[in-house]
């Protein structure tokens, strides 16, 4: 027993025995032939929080330390220097006994109560937002989700929401519960085009508005027509219709990419060569990329990837030029 809870005893003790007359007319006690004793407390109901404890204070008129004992230890325990130590919510009776003699205090443990700054929450997928928790007993709460794939929570309340749907946060303290309803939102997702039309080799950029801040995930259904890198940018492979999308949290928006077919021409239709000269042809290509020239028979004339023609010897071929499929012809005539 602590000094301070000694003198409390001392000095009530001294009161209690100046109005014993008193006491003894106002407070019920026993009897038996070997004479007449009695308990005087100094509290005799009490209200106290989980995890509490407090003294009770008994006088008795043998001047014998008294027993005390709990009526349920699993709701309040006592020990024998009558601390009172409060358990779960609930009523017990605390008795203090001497010989012939007892008296009782009536102990209410009362519930646990926990106050959330907030029952219901609405975030974005990635945002992050703390739940604050007051409990009456100034304990330590714990913090769980039902659905951790939905929302994420903390030992310290923080909430972080991985997908959108629903998910409960439960608090705890003290085997009391309180509860949060988090809704994660469906991001708004826009894209600055729903359709581009490009050459073989055009680049073009998406550019992607989200109000989540997860990352997006890009992809063509055609990979052979166009392609998409993870920033949005997108490249023509060959002529055709490819549909870009792009997906934030389980919401896809989608652009068509045209891939147009180039024309290839050339000004003139037929070039006059002697054996070993040498002729620079140039295929107009409507796409602007460099064709890819080639001569229906080497033994005659050939071509470099520039368009250089080299007549070898004497005959008639045709060079070609060629992009994304489409081709043009000029014919040779070496003489």
């Amino acid at each position: 027993m602590s000094k301070k809870s000694k003198f409390y005893w001392a000095a009530f003790a001294a009161i209690c025995m100046v109005s014993m007359l008193f006491l003894f007319i106002f407070r019920p006690f026993t009897t038996n032939a070997a004479g007449i004793g009695f308990v005087v407390l100094d509290s005799y109901a009490k209200t106290m929080k989980i995890g509490e404890e407090s003294y009770l204070i008994a006088v008795t008129s043998t001047g014998k330390k008294p027993t005390f004992s709990s009526s349920d230890s699993k709701i309040a325990s006592v020990n024998t220097y009558g601390k009172i130590t409060a358990k779960k919510a609930g009523t017990v009776k605390i008795t203090v006994k001497i010989r012939n003699g007892e008296a009782s205090c009536k102990v209410y443990v009362k519930k646990t109560s926990i106050q959330l700054d907030r029952k219901t929450i609405s975030l974005e997928v990635g945002e992050r937002r703390v739940l604050t928790a007051k409990v009456s007993t100034a304990h330590s709460a714990t913090f769980r989700s039902n659905k951790k794939s939905v929302a994420a929570v903390e030992e310290d309340g923080t909430i972080t929401a991985k997908k959108p749907g629903n998910a409960t946060i439960t608090v705890s303290a003290d085997n009391t519960s309180v509860s949060c309803k988090v809704t994660v939102k469906k991001p708004t997702v826009s894209l600055n085009r729903k359709s581009v039309s490009l050459y073989r080799r055009g680049v073009c950029r998406l550019i992607l508005k989200s109000s989540s801040k997860s990352v997006p995930v890009w992809k063509s259904n055609k990979k052979s027509v166009a392609v998409v890198d993870g920033g949005g940018n997108v490249t023509a492979v060959k002529h055709g219709t490819a549909t870009i999308t792009v997906t934030v949290d389980g919401v896809s928006k989608s652009c068509e990419v045209t891939v147009k077919q180039p024309t290839v021409r050339f000004e003139e239709t037929e070039i006059h060569l002697k054996p070993g000269e040498t002729y620079l042809i140039a295929a107009q290509v409507s796409s602007g990329n460099v064709p890819e020239y080639s001569s229906s028979n080497t033994c005659i004339v050939t071509v470099a990837k520039n368009g250089k023609l080299h007549a070898v010897s004497s005959g008639k071929a045709y060079v070609y030029a060629k992009e994304d499929g489409i081709r043009a012809r000029i014919r040779v005539v070496v003489e």
